[in-house]
């Protein structure tokens, strides 16, 4: 049993991971306010101390905690690590995502010292966003004259953006703030609010993103007006930065998340029982953790080995952050310095997705090189003039194609002919935590730990590296997939756009798409038919982005993954009763169902050219309009740019009308909107 303590977006982000299993959890908040749908959970209200919870746990036999609380919420944290340590229960602090600390921002460590600062400052004008609870922590900045403040400064005038609710007012009223300078959220934004008031600064907290912090932070520096932050209170023991260049092994007991996947992952290895199934890692985000092992073991020139098999808590991780900004820690088995080069190895895992490169050792080489891209880099694909959509390449760090990593032989990919099977997503990824780990050693403190020999590597930023992803076994393993059909061939190709491998077991996926529509639909139930969908099923994260723009109306729950489970989406749909289910589908799946393919599986059903063609002959298009021999058409998007553009509307039309055909009748008593998406998340639906 797990209990979760949130009140908070990553209490609400808990929740849906806690919901994914069927399972019964706990979920607890200090009061009423915040809505939350469950299905599995049970709600707990009412600030708990540590005696409370201690009882709870052993009443519930609860055996993993989930801090999911604010991150200023003291009391709650230690709690929560007190009955953790009397209890040896595993315990998970769910983080915000944090900005790093710039200059251009003055940093607090609490609010007495926000006070002085201020003071010393000489900040005559200030916008307070810290909360209500904050008004009697500033009493010194708002309520004393200035010569009453040991710091003295000009006359002081403050403003505090509050709730528009009577306990907050009557809170401010208590502190005798003057009501006149409170300001609400309900009425202007940040930026608005700054151009009304003309402050000199802002005071915030560090929230996070979830929190606003960055939208804050923009507006401010957007008016040239001064910001200055309280730091988020140092009591979760695991927030501490690693020693060394690795995450060195952790107790099995404490972990640190930043996100829904990483706390998956880790209930997933503290409480295997919870979940049916594992979820597992990309091979781009594990060429991407074996990258950055490898310069930081090139930058620190260590080395290790470990046996891959080691329980959670006792591997050397290294912490990559995926496309949507989380962290996660990925295992790495070594990493070995050879002077000016390193090489490092992450074993890839596919949880419980019949995946046959799980199991596999991707490796990545990271060697220095006085050689800097040129834009003719065939090996790497990207140069350092600019992508064929003119964005700028990065010029410091090259990306090449070992062993065992397939060669592009056909258009449609999204990459030159000749050029390694490395993905755009898994590219950039690789780029991002490799300047992230060059960017935290031109600070003086990290210059002033390098060792001797990187002194040929100040200033970092002059010195150019190459990357070269290896698969050992990649060869024979590509042989066994669907890459020498799309032109992918001499072994496995580096993917993954979310980082993240949900596995595709039938029975469970099903359940989960049933869990996520039973809270969507109770959410929407009440909307009429005729005013838009209830449900919008689509089949991953790209197209959900799309979709959500166009209904923006309906909430998160609203929005489901069917995978390529779409069959059995549209079952689930018809026993719950929906009554308007919109779908969004991309061409890549739109052509296989359209051809009624219920499951779109790859490993199920693959693209027919000749289907394609009917549908593009019904739409009246003639081949010799096409701007290629449709013949060489490797992936399905290809279309978009074979297709005259302005026949794209009436092949559109036809790929849903057929799309339509076989999914109506799945839901009889229902209507069903098909939306195709393309690439660049234009919808077409008729």
């Amino acid at each position: 049993m797990i209990l979760v303590f949130g009140g908070t977006t990553e209490g609400r982000n808990a929740v849906k991971v806690m919901e994914e299993a069927g399972t019964t959890y706990y979920y607890s908040t200090r009061g009423c306010a915040q809505e939350v749908e469950m299905v599995h959970g049970r709600r707990l209200q009412g600030a708990m101390e540590a005696e409370d919870i201690m009882a709870f746990c052993r009443e519930k036999d609860i055996r993993l905690l989930v801090d999911a609380a604010h991150p200023f919420a003291v009391n709650v944290h230690r709690n929560v690590l007190s009955v953790a340590d009397e209890l040896r229960i595993p315990v998970v602090r769910y983080e915000r995502q944090y900005a790093p600390h710039t200059e251009d921002i003055t940093w607090c460590s609490d609010y007495d010292d926000a006070v002085k600062k201020l003071c010393d400052a000489g900040v005559g004008r200030l916008l307070a966003l810290t909360g209500v609870q904050t008004i009697g922590k500033l009493k010194d900045y708002w309520h004393a004259a200035p010569s009453d403040h040991p710091h003295g400064g000009a006359q002081r005038e403050c403003w505090f953006r509050i709730l528009n609710r009577e306990d907050s007012q009557n809170i401010a009223r208590r502190q005798g703030f003057p009501e006149d300078h409170l300001v609400y959220y309900e009425e202007d934004g940040t930026a608005e609010l700054i151009a009304r008031l003309h402050p000199h600064a802002i005071l915030t907290k560090e929230s996070g993103k979830s929190g606003g912090f960055e939208e804050k932070i923009s507006a401010a520096k957007a008016a040239g007006v001064s910001v200055f932050v309280v730091c988020r209170p140092d009591v979760f023991p695991l927030r501490e930065a690693p020693t060394d260049a690795f995450h060195a092994p952790r107790p099995a007991a404490f972990a640190s998340v930043n996100g829904p996947h990483g706390l998956r992952r880790t209930i997933e290895q503290r409480l295997p029982e919870f979940f049916p199934l594992k979820t597992g890692l990309t091979t781009g985000t594990c060429a991407t953790a074996a990258a950055k092992a490898a310069l930081m073991a090139l930058i620190a020139q260590s080395s290790f080995s470990h046996d891959h098999s080691s329980e959670p808590g006792s591997q050397t991780t290294v912490s990559v952050r995926i496309p949507d900004g989380e962290d996660i820690e990925v295992p790495v088995v070594s990493a070995v310095c050879n002077g000016d080069e390193a090489m490092a190895t992450v074993i890839k895992y596919a949880g419980d997705d019949p995946d046959v490169t799980d199991g596999l050792a991707i490796c990545a080489t990271v060697k220095i090189t006085d050689k800097q891209a040129t834009g003719n880099e065939t090996e790497s694909g990207t140069g350092s003039a600019a992508d064929e959509d003119g964005a700028q390449r990065d010029e410091q760090i090259i990306i090449k194609g070992g062993e065992g990593v397939g060669i592009v032989t056909l258009p449609g990919l999204g990459l030159p002919i000749g050029a390694p099977a490395i993905n755009a997503v898994p590219q950039q990824m690789i780029r991002e935590n490799l300047h992230d780990v060059l960017a935290s050693h031109l600070s003086p403190v990290e210059k002033s730990n390098l060792s001797p020999l990187t002194s040929h590597l100040s200033p970092l930023t002059s010195n150019y590296f190459e990357v070269t992803i290896s698969v050992p076994d990649g060869r024979e393993t590509g042989a066994h997939t669907f890459n020498p059909r799309i032109g992918v061939v001499g072994g496995i190709s580096i993917i993954g756009t979310s980082g993240i491998v949900r596995p595709f077991s039938s029975d469970a996926w099903i359940s989960s798409i049933r869990k996520e529509m039973s809270v969507g639909y109770a959410l929407t139930a009440a909307q009429p038919a005729g005013e838009g969908p209830q449900i919008v099923i689509n089949s991953g994260a790209k197209s959900e982005k799309f979709l959500r723009a166009y209904y923006p109306e309906l909430p998160e729950q609203a929005f489901v993954h069917y995978g390529n489970f779409v069959g059995e989406t549209l079952g689930i749909a018809n026993e719950l009763g929906v009554k308007h289910i919109a779908m969004g589908v991309m061409i890549g799946k739109a052509v296989k169902l359209a051809e009624g393919n219920l499951d779109t599986h790859s490993h199920k059903v693959t693209m027919n050219r000749d289907f394609i063609l009917q549908m593009i002959s019904e739409a009246g298009i003639p081949a010799e309009q096409l701007g290629a021999p449709l013949s060489s058409l490797n992936m399905a998007r290809e279309l978009w740019d074979i297709l005259p553009a302005a026949s794209l509307e009436r092949f559109a039309r036809v790929v849903t009308a057929h799309c339509h055909r076989h999914c109506a009748p799945l839901v009889a008593h229902s209507q069903l909107d098909v939306l195709l998406i393309s690439e660049q998340g234009k919808i077409y639906c008729f």
